[in-house]
Formats: C-alpha cells, structure tokens, sequence
C-alpha cells in the first residue's frame, strides 16, 4: 500500500496545476448561492475523472461521487467556494478582476485543493472500500450554502450507503504556515444577527423634557448589553454580543422618535445561544421600559455551533503528523468565535474541520492581514499539503 510519503510527493507533483487552478478562480470571484462562472470550472476539473457529477437545483453547487473498487461507506470532503463583498488592494499578479469582489477568505484554495484531492483519490479508487463524495458548495459567506445542499439530499447522494464521515479544510493567513490545526469539541461559534428599534417620541432639541428621546436610551442600551455579557454569561460557555450599528436623527437640533441598533450574538453552545439571544432582548426591552418607550427586537439565526467530533480531530491530528510531521500537527488551544456554515454537515455526521495555516512568508502570524481582509494573501506553498491531507483523509476512512 502507498505511504503517505508517496501521496505527499504525489501531491507536490501536481503542484502547478493546483496553483494555477487557484490563481484562475483567484482572478474570477463570485459571490453568495449562484456561482455560474465557478461552477463551470468545477465541472471542468472533474470531467475527465471517473466521478458521477451532479448539480444543485437551487443554487451553484457541485457534488461528485467516486466510487471505490470495493463496497463500503461513504466519506465526504467540502470545499467551499464563494468570495466576498471586497475589493482587493493586494497588488498580486492574479489579482481580482472583479470590482468590489474578492476571494477574501480562501475559498479558491478550498476548491483547488479539493480537485486536487479528487485527482489523487480517483487514481487511488483500487483501495478504497467505499465512496468518496466531493461537496463544492456556494454560499459559505452568510448565505447558507451547505443547508440547502442538506435539503436537496447531499447526505443520500449514495443511497445504499449515506455520508456516515466528512472532513473540511479552511485556510488562515493568521496561523503559521504548512501547519494543521484542529481541536475536538467546539471550533467555531454560532453567529446570530440582531436588530432593534428604541421607539420614544420626538420633539425640539430644546425642550427634551417634551419629548421622549431614544438616543440615550440607545446608548444605555449598549452599555447594558455589555454588563450583561460580563454578569450573566458562564466565562465557560463564552459569548460575544457585539453592538456594530447606530443610527439615529436627522440633524443637530431635533430628538428623533426611534433609534436603530444592530449587532451579532457569538456563542460556543446551543443552550447559551438561546439564553444569550432572549437577554439581550429582555435587557433592552426593560431598559427602555424604564424611560417609558418601547423596543421592537429581531432575531436572524445564523449558522450554528461547528462541533468537532473527537475522534475524528484526533484522526486529523494523527494522519497531519503522517504526512507533514509532527510540528506541522497542532493542537488548538480554543475555539474560533468566527462562524461556519460545515457546522450543518456536523450536526447531522461525525467529522472535523481544520485549518490549514498559509501565513505568507516574511509576515509574523499575528500581525498579518486576516482572512476577510482587503490585503490578505495566502503562502501557495503548503496547498499540495493540503491536497494530500484531503486525500488521506478519505483513504484511512475508507481503507
């Protein structure tokens, strides 16, 4: 059987082709659930592999199915591959020809990585007992992508057999390069949104005892949310409530009837999801009531906790050891209080994702711009690692 020296060097091997893969979604970004332009490159990495393709009815996406020599399970590996609302100042060759769109966070690495794995594994189908299911979804950036790829069936792709393990790979320009970290349990938080609205009663600047002046109860409202957070919330079970949104007015001398707050609620768990999402309702609808207005509240339900299995972040650490050695397997220390719409394929089967650190060479870590960011770039120099990880993933599941 090959080592998994042979499919490092395999992968290595094919490293031009993975960068150049890159480098051309690089230049081609779109973004949310339909991804026309993506999804035909997608399809034309996998035709001339012996992969049944299928595609979404309701967005972009791109599931591939790879049947292994003898039957068995199924194992799933995603990439995701939309961009985002950013116009990139990076000055790279291969820059965004897009304005106001960039792959800001990676996602084309994710999917030349993900080919890249598909092109190992197929030459590799002899030793696998079982089926590999490739899941190229659209719509990671707040759009739910891979919920609606759930609904269409993506877990029964293979019916006799359904998706029983799944693994994901996400780059970071903020962690050392050609490393792998993981950790069991959680790794990234559930994000929700929130918006309200303070309703008092307006009235002449000059005269706020005639009026009812949201503003400071606006701002009350800030600073109670935070008490709450440091007051009420287990430092175990963390929470970050973020304010990010003000608004309110028109001009310098009138006291407006309503002022407008949004924010995020981040959260490690689902129990204090949903006490966290009901305080800081109740802590703004008693603040007001205190100066006798009102607070009209929404919630938006963004993506869940990403759980890890534990097993199967132990399988990440081991098989990351294996390939690239034991200094490039890292434990995390903590979660991420950054939100990731695999959590869905999480909560349904037992699997890991990782991150696969591409700070570019010259920069600290710590310092260097982040994913999402305007100036982020990514080292090309560990995404052959990353194939060959996707690949022994899937091999040692279905050995």
């Amino acid at each position: 059987m090959p080592t998994s020296a042979d499919l490092l060097s395999a992968a290595y091997n094919d490293a031009d082709r993975t960068i150049e893969l890159r480098r051309r979604l690089h230049r081609h970004p779109e973004i949310g659930l339909h991804l026309p332009q993506t999804q035909a490159t997608v399809l034309a990495g996998l035709a001339d592999l012996p992969i049944e393709v299928t595609t979404g009815k309701s967005t972009s996406s791109v599931v591939g199915v790879l049947r292994g020599a003898r039957p068995g399970p199924t194992y799933l590996l995603r990439g995701d591959m939309d961009a985002l609302p950013v116009h990139e100042d990076t000055g790279l060759p291969f820059a965004s020809e897009v304005p106001g769109a960039m792959h800001a966070c990676g996602h084309d690495t994710h999917v030349a990585m993900l080919l890249g794995a598909a092109r190992l594994l197929a030459e590799r189908r002899d030793l696998l007992s079982g089926q590999v299911v490739f899941m190229v979804q659209p719509g990671e950036e707040g759009f739910h992508g891979a919920r609606f790829m759930l609904e269409e069936g993506l877990l029964d792709v293979v019916p006799d057999a359904p998706v029983s393990g799944a693994f994901a790979l996400h780059i970071s320009s903020t962690m050392p390069s050609g490393t792998v970290n993981v950790r069991p349990g959680p790794m990234m938080a559930a994000a929700d949104q929130w918006r309200m609205v303070v309703r008092g009663r307006g009235g002449h600047a000059s005269e706020p005892y005639a009026a009812a002046d949201p503003i400071p109860v606006a701002a009350e409202i800030v600073l109670a949310l935070q008490s709450m957070v440091t007051r009420r919330v287990d430092v175990f079970d963390p929470a970050v409530v973020t304010v990010a949104h003000i608004e309110a007015g028109s001009t310098n001398n009138v006291i407006p009837d309503s002022a407008f707050l949004e924010g995020t609620i981040r959260t490690l768990s689902a129990a204090q999801r949903s006490q966290v999402v009901a305080s800081v309702q109740r802590v703004a609808t008693h603040v007001a009531a205190a100066h006798e207005m009102t607070v009209e509240f929404e919630h938006v339900a963004g993506y869940p906790v990403t759980v890890n299995d534990a097993g199967a972040a132990a399988e990440v650490l081991e098989t990351a050891t294996d390939l690239l050695g034991a200094p490039a397997s890292a434990l995390m220390r903590a979660p991420l209080m950054g939100a990731e719409d695999f959590s869905y394929v999480l909560e349904k089967v037992p699997g890991a994702m990782a991150f696969l650190g591409a700070c570019p060479p010259g920069l600290d870590p710590a310092t260097a711009p982040a994913n999402h960011s305007n100036l982020v770039v990514f080292d090309e120099e560990p995404l052959p690692a990353g194939v060959a990880l996707y690949a022994e993933m899937a091999l040692r599941a279905l050995a």
